[in-house]
C-alpha cells in the first residue's frame, strides 16, 4: 500500500532532523581531529627519545631488570584493548575487538591464559555482554586521553607484570590499538609492551665505527628504575593518542556517510511526495470530471 502524503511528509521531516544531527557531529569531529592529530604527532619525538635512552641503558649495561627480562615458560598474558567510549564511529571499535580476538587466539594456541585490560566503554560492553572476566577497565576519555590516565594504566600493568604468576601476575603485556596513518587510513596494530622490546630500530654500525662508552650515575639499575616506568607510560599514552585521532577520523567519515545517505533519502522522499501529490490531484480532477459528467447526464435525462 503506498504511503500517504502525511506519512511521506513526516518521514521527510524526520530524515531532515537526522541529517542536521549527523552533519553537526561531522563538523565537531572535523574540528577536534586536527588537535588530536597534533597531539599524536607531538608525542612522537618524546617517545622516540625516551626509547633511545632506555635502549642505550639496556644495551650498554649488564643489568637484568625485571621489566626487560624474558620470563621462562610464560603462562599468563595481559592484553590492553583500546576502544572508544561512544559509537557513531563506523567499524572503529569492532576492528580493534576483532584484532584483539585474533591475538587472544594466538596466545591460547601457545597455551597462555588471557588477562584482559580494557580502555573504552565499547570494549567493556563487549566483554560484559559475553560474561567474560575483566582484570581492570578505564572509561570516559577515549577521544581525549590524558597522560595521568596513561600513567594510571601503566602502574596497573607494571604491578601485574612484577607480581608472580602464581599470585595472579602476568608474564607479558600486549596492546591492541588503532594507529593513525592519515585522514583516510587507520589500521589496527598490536605491540608487545613488556618484556621490553626495542621498537625504534637503528641502522647497524659499520665495522670501523667506535661504539660510545656510557657511565651511569648512580647506577645502571637505578637509571632503569627511573626510566622504564616513564617509558611504559609514554608508550601507552602514545597508543591512546593514536587511537583518539583514529576514532575521530572514523567518526567524521561515518557521519559524512550518514549525512550523504540522509540527503539521498530526502531526495527520494521528495520525489515520492511529488508523485503522491500529483496522483492525488489527478484523482481529484477525475472525480470532478466524473461528477460533472454524471450531473450533465442526469440533467439531460430529466429533460
Amino acid at each position: 500500500m503506498p504511503a500517504s502524503l502525511r506519512e511521506l511528509r513526516e518521514r521527510k521531516a524526520s530524515v531532515s532532523t537526522i541529517k542536521k544531527l549527523t552533519r553537526a557531529m561531522e563538523l565537531i569531529a572535523a574540528s577536534r581531529i586536527v588537535k588530536a592529530q597534533q597531539r599524536a604527532q607531538a608525542a612522537g619525538p618524546y617517545a622516540r627519545e625516551l626509547t633511545r635512552a632506555v635502549s642505550a641503558v639496556a644495551t650498554f649495561s649488564n643489568v637484568d631488570h625485571p621489566l626487560t627480562t624474558e620470563k621462562p615458560n610464560p603462562k599468563r598474558a595481559a592484553v590492553l584493548l583500546i576502544t572508544s567510549d561512544r559509537g557513531q564511529a563506523g567499524a572503529y571499535s569492532s576492528n580493534v575487538i576483532r584484532e584483539g580476538e585474533r591475538l587472544n587466539t594466538l596466545l591460547r594456541e601457545d597455551e597462555k591464559q588471557i588477562v584482559p585490560y580494557l580502555s573504552g566503554r565499547k570494549g567493556v560492553a563487549y566483554y560484559t555482554f559475553r560474561q567474560r572476566e575483566i582484570a581492570q577497565s578505564w572509561t570516559g576519555d577515549s577521544d581525549n586521553p590524558s597522560f595521568a590516565r596513561a600513567r594510571e594504566i601503566a602502574d596497573a600493568l607494571i604491578e601485574a607484570f612484577l607480581t608472580p604468576t602464581e599470585e595472579g601476575g602476568v608474564d607479558e603485556i600486549h596492546i591492541v590499538f588503532t594507529r593513525f596513518v592519515s585522514m583516510l587510513t587507520q589500521r589496527t596494530d598490536v605491540i608487545r609492551l613488556l618484556p621490553l622490546e626495542v621498537v625504534e630500530g637503528t641502522e647497524a654500525p659499520a665495522e670501523d665505527d667506535v661504539l660510545p662508552l656510557y657511565e651511569f650515575e648512580p647506577s645502571a639499575e637505578d637509571v632503569l628504575d627511573a626510566l622504564l616506568p616513564k617509558y611504559v607510560a609514554s608508550r601507552i599514552h602514545y597508543c591512546m593518542l593514536q587511537a583518539a585521532a583514529s576514532e575521530l577520523a572514523n567518526r567524521q567519515r561515518a557521519m559524512k556517510s550518514a549525512t550523504d545517505n540522509a540527503q539521498d533519502l530526502i531526495e527520494k522522499l521528495t520525489r515520492d511526495l511529488n508523485q503522491a501529490r500529483q496522483a492525488q490531484i489527478t484523482q481529484e480532477i477525475s472525480e470532478i470530471v466524473g461528477g460533472a459528467s454524471a450531473l450533465a447526464d442526469a440533467t439531460a435525462g430529466s429533460e
